[in-house]
């Protein structure tokens, strides 16, 4: 295990170092995106397990994941720090923004990067009718060769079928949004579908970086998408690819995958 932990340092190293070197020679920052609920990391199988999940992850080599239903240390998932055990398996720097109090521990949306987080912060999103407490967790990290840092957000809108609650949390995450003038991403599972409400709300200021539609769920056969990559300033940003993963067992929905550039 030491061994293949100190190989991903390596690796990652080499990585930064390559970007650092594009960055220097005037290319756009290309970042590869995964947006992922993992369901607590319980499977369509019913299995509990985070190593599938890392794997998943892992395959993709990824620069920042959003993912969302993360308990940790909630007795229902062994009482282990869910956010914690990922980030050791899969080598990345972590930050977590529990919402709700869970069994002993804590449940909300997490962010693994390969960058150093030089600021993290959550913040709650609307209750309506008192359903689950949703967040949006913010982190900055420095990119290199890029003069200021950028702001990646996971998220988890509300699931009830009224769309309120959705609605009221698009137009608190554009308010927040008033505090930042850099690059954002913004990715997370939004329970609703393109040409929803919601979602216009959200792209008055934001791109979704897929064109075409991506579907995320149901797992087995999705024929929705309701996870989402979104970007802005949207001249800032290109995308290069954007696809749903082909793990189907792992978790409740798809990860879906956004290679993006931004031109500095």
């Amino acid at each position: 295990m030491q061994l293949a932990d100190n190989l991903r340092f390596v690796f990652t190293a080499v990585l930064w170092l390559w970007a650092a070197a594009a960055a220097e020679a005037g290319e756009a920052v290309r970042l590869r995106v995964i947006s992922y609920n993992i369901h607590h990391g319980e499977g369509v199988d019913t299995r509990l397990d985070l190593p599938r999940i890392a794997k998943v992850l892992l395959s993709e080599q990824p620069d920042l994941v959003a993912l969302q239903e993360v308990d940790d240390r909630a007795a229902r998932t062994g009482s282990v720090s869910q956010p914690a055990e990922l980030a050791r398996l899969t080598s990345m720097h972590v930050a977590f923004g529990g919402n709700i109090p869970l069994q002993g521990g804590r449940y909300g949306n997490a962010v693994l990067s390969r960058y150093p987080v030089q600021r993290e912060w959550n913040r709650e999103l609307p209750n309506v009718g008192g359903g689950e407490q949703r967040g949006i967790l913010g982190v900055e990290v420095e990119l290199p060769g890029v003069s200021e840092r950028l702001l990646f957000c996971s998220t988890h809108f509300d699931h009830r079928p009224a769309a309120t609650e959705r609605i009221q949390s698009a137009e608190r995450v554009n308010e927040l949004m008033r505090e930042w003038s850099g690059p954002a991403v913004l990715a997370g599972d939004l329970n609703d579908v393109r040409g929803s409400q919601a979602l216009q709300i959200l792209e008055r200021q934001w791109l979704v970086t897929n064109e075409e539609e991506l579907p995320t769920i149901p797992v087995e056969r999705p024929v929705r998408q309701i996870d989402f990559v979104l970007v802005r300033p949207r001249e800032r940003w290109r995308l290069v690819e954007g696809r749903v993963l082909s793990e189907a067992v792992a978790s409740d929905h798809r990860a879906i995958l956004s290679v993006l550039e931004l031109v500095r």
